[in-house]
């Protein structure tokens, strides 16, 4: 319980730190169940949740996804929490507006730069692309 106190976590994760804790693999196990049935432990909840946590701190789905499978998150999860979140494209522009401002960038350099940022918070290409209005030009 003083695992669950101060946040949501997922199963995978406290099984892990129970396990970690010197528990035995059947009663974490056990405790689990309990909490499950008692709807203390709710992965759908706290993968909401954290989406939602983190798409405010203006992460993309690339990087939460990536933050999701390191904490053990069922793969088949992952996918339709990402759908189920914000419009990415538009908290990619918002993302972008906060850091270098409303006027669009000038230059080649200025865009790579940009987007370099967005790619490093999780951002789509084609979500970069329409934050920073870089359409591919071919000749």
């Amino acid at each position: 319980m003083a695992l669950l106190a101060r946040r949501d976590r997922f199963s995978g994760e406290l099984r892990h730190k129970l396990l970690e804790r010197g528990f035995e693999p059947a009663a974490a196990a056990a405790a689990l169940e309990a909490l499950a049935a008692e709807r203390l432990l709710d992965d759908a909840r706290c993968l909401e949740r954290f989406v939602a946590y983190r798409a405010e701190r203006g992460q993309g789905p690339q990087r939460i996804a990536l933050d999701l499978r390191a904490q053990g998150v069922a793969p088949e999860l992952i996918g339709p929490a990402l759908e189920a979140g914000p419009d990415w494209r538009a908290l990619a522009r918002e993302v972008r507006r906060r850091r270098f401002g409303a006027a669009a960038p000038a230059s080649w350099a200025e865009k790579a730069r940009q987007a370099r940022f967005l790619q490093y918070r999780g951002f789509s290409s084609d979500d970069i692309r329409a934050a920073i209005g870089a359409e591919l030009e071919l000749d």
